[in-house]
């Protein structure tokens, strides 16, 4: 490490100044980066009581980071690690756009003696219950109370349900829906804000459009949010019920208790892995399911989900190999 400078600011200061430049974005995302960056200082702690300044952050802070995640985690933790590496990246790149980082060493530099480290743990990729459409099939039989709120719930939960298999939204993304956004039920389609403030269109198919319908005719509301809390414990409504608002977490426990209810291990997220898959087995491009699950880049579809291509991989190769007697021969009929 190099010697402590006094021009350059400590770890902590440094990370309030992060802090204040990232105040535009998302709460959730702010949170992340929060929680990344406490791990990153949990780390340096163990390494050094001192608080460092940013002068003697060393060049292989990045892998070293990773590696003491990885065996602080474990690697099945590998969405936990990637978005704590992800966290503390974001805070190295700030750094050398201030030029806060030791002289002659780079945010580039950083990056690939990262990418050196994970590229040779390996990526695993998600394995996802085949038995998530028996949740969904589960929670369709699922029988209707005739009295509130029980029925409410149960008319809700259904439509959460069916528009995370029929669309592949996240489940922060379904919580914030509105009424509104599809017309009550009425349109096949929706303009969305997703991760990192991006729009795009959602698409719904005609069944989950009519669960939807029915669950807001049973509702007999004016309130905003498309899915809301029943319960009696939530208060009187502020102004269009936005406080009736279901959070992300209440997807996430909606979802892991019907599973275990069906038998099946899956959770929101596992949602999108399904559509993907089944989107790219039945001939979908790449580019395709990017756009339609809203991902920024093309890499992180094809990291995640290019193995559900193997099927079509498979074909092609039986397809267009040839054996070497085969190939001899046609080489021998063009020499003739």
């Amino acid at each position: 490490m190099t010697t402590e400078s006094p021009a350059y600011p400590t770890i902590t200061e440094a990370i309030q100044l992060f802090r204040q430049s990232i105040a535009g974005k998302s709460q959730k995302t702010i949170q992340t980066y929060t929680t990344a960056l406490n791990r990153l200082q949990e780390y340096l702690n163990q390494q050094t009581p001192d608080n460092l300044h940013t002068a003697e952050l060393p060049a292989d802070l990045l892998e070293d980071f990773y590696l003491w995640l990885i065996k602080t985690y474990g690697r099945d933790q590998r969405f936990t690690v990637a978005t704590y590496v992800a966290g503390v990246r974001a805070f190295v790149r700030f750094l050398s756009r201030r030029n806060l980082l030791p002289a002659g060493l780079s945010f580039e530099q950083m990056r690939d003696n990262l990418r050196e480290v994970m590229g040779k743990s390996g990526y695993k990729t998600p394995r996802v219950d085949k038995g998530l459409p028996l949740l969904v099939v589960y929670v369709n039989n699922l029988p209707v109370p005739g009295k509130p709120p029980k029925r409410l719930e149960i008319l809700r939960d259904k439509a959460i349900v069916n528009t995370l298999y029929s669309t592949g939204m996240r489940r922060g993304e379904v919580s914030s829906l509105n009424r509104e956004d599809l017309d009550d039920g009425r349109s096949t389609q929706a303009i969305i804000t997703g991760k990192g403030h991006k729009e795009r269109v959602v698409f719904f198919d005609n069944p989950t459009l009519e669960v939807i319908r029915t669950y807001l005719a049973a509702r007999n509301d004016r309130y905003s949010p498309l899915f809301i809390r029943h319960d009696k414990g939530r208060g009187k409504p502020k102004k269009n019920g936005t406080n009736f608002r279901l959070s992300p977490q209440s997807i996430w426990q909606t979802v892991k208790r019907y599973a275990h209810l069906a038998g099946v291990n899956v959770s929101t997220h596992d949602f999108r892995h399904t559509k993907a898959s089944v989107m790219l087995n039945k001939g979908a491009k790449l580019s395709e399911v990017q756009d339609i699950l809203g991902h920024a880049s093309p890499e992180t579809t094809k990291k995640i989900y290019a193995h559900y291509e193997i099927s079509h991989l498979r074909q092609a190769f039986d397809r267009y190999s040839i054996s070497a007697t085969e190939l001899a021969a046609e080489i021998e009929k063009g020499r003739g």
